[in-house]
């Protein structure tokens, strides 16, 4: 038996060959990362808020087993939304078995299904727009410039949403980051839900596009953070593929090769992984291929669990937080 809790004894003693042993072993690696002082990037991408994965990833912020997120545009609204309209969400565990008609039936009734869970349009997605559109129109006028992290940051501690919440603000990974204000990186956030809102107001000349900082300056601004954050090294824990993952893992080669800074590699690498390797995805390549672009060094500890991130990623947060 470990000090920890029941989900950790029962890793610990069950999960002892494959994917299973892997996940242990990128666990224990993790919590000495965090043991030896450094620091640690958690990227997401997929569908892990509307997963719900604020349940443990919210309490991983809370206490600093994370120190700065990177995530698509679709989990940072997703939470919001999530957060205020849970009640209204449809969920279809037969999804496999729809028909086109029964899809467009759920698209006549405004819900947007991501796989077994349809996110409902007025309750969810308009209701954070109007709230959006404000805060654009206002920094528009103003003059002012904000990333898009920011604006939810904002809205959530306004306490605009307070009265509207609909699940445990606890469980709400985006409010928890608010709270600490830590650092989130959003690569192409152009690509979310909020982010075709906002065309749209700027194409209605209601705002403009420099209202929203671009994922060029969300790398500048990485560039300065690993700087001044890496003395005691920075982990790198991926969660599924894509631009949450393929963009901030580059900032080390862009400061050593592109700007000549001395930047130290990243000193641990995950990824929980379900992408084939085979095909030229450099969201599935073998964790090595990164030594060749000057993001990982040949002692870097490295893991990669080929398996669901929704069964995974909570497996690992519980034995970070000794459950």
């Amino acid at each position: 038996m470990s000090n920890k809790g029941p989900v950790s004894d029962f890793i610990l003693h069950h999960y002892r060959h494959f994917n299973a042993a892997s996940l242990v072993d990128a666990a224990k690696a993790y919590e000495d990362q965090l043991n030896s002082g450094a620091k640690m990037m958690i990227t997401m991408a997929g569908a892990m808020s509307t997963a719900e994965l604020g349940i443990s990833l919210a309490e991983m912020i809370r206490q600093d087993k994370v120190q700065i997120i990177t995530c698509t545009g679709a989990n940072l609204e997703e939470d919001v939304f999530n957060l205020v309209a849970h009640d209204h969400y449809k969920r279809i565990p037969n999804y496999r078995d729809l028909s086109p008609e029964d899809e467009q039936e759920l698209l006549d009734g405004h819900f947007n299904r991501v796989t077994d869970t349809c996110i409902p349009e007025e309750e969810a997605m308009r209701r954070i727009e109007d709230h959006l559109v404000k805060r654009w129109i206002d920094a528009s006028e103003n003059g002012k410039r904000y990333f898009p992290h920011e604006y939810f940051y904002d809205i959530l501690l306004s306490g605009d949403l307070k009265d509207d919440y609909q699940i445990e603000p606890k469980h709400s990974w985006l409010l928890a980051a608010a709270e600490k204000n830590l650092p989130i990186i959003v690569p192409g956030w152009e690509d979310s839900t909020c982010g075709n809102f906002f065309a749209s107001h700027c194409i209605n000349k209601e705002t403009v596009p420099s209202a929203v900082k671009s994922g060029i300056e969300y790398m500048m601004f990485l560039a300065e953070w690993y700087q001044s954050n890496s003395d005691k090294g920075i982990g790198f824990f991926q969660i599924g593929g894509g631009i949450a993952g393929d963009f901030p893992i580059c900032v080390v080669p862009m400061l050593d090769q592109d700007l000549g800074i001395d930047a130290p590699l990243w000193s641990y690498f995950c990824q929980i992984s379900d992408s084939t390797t085979s095909y030229g995805s450099y969201s599935g390549a073998v964790p090595n291929e990164k030594i060749t672009w000057g993001k990982l060094g040949i002692d870097t500890p490295k893991f990669i669990i080929e398996s669901d991130a929704t069964i995974v990623a909570p497996l690992i947060f519980a034995y970070l937080l000794g459950w």
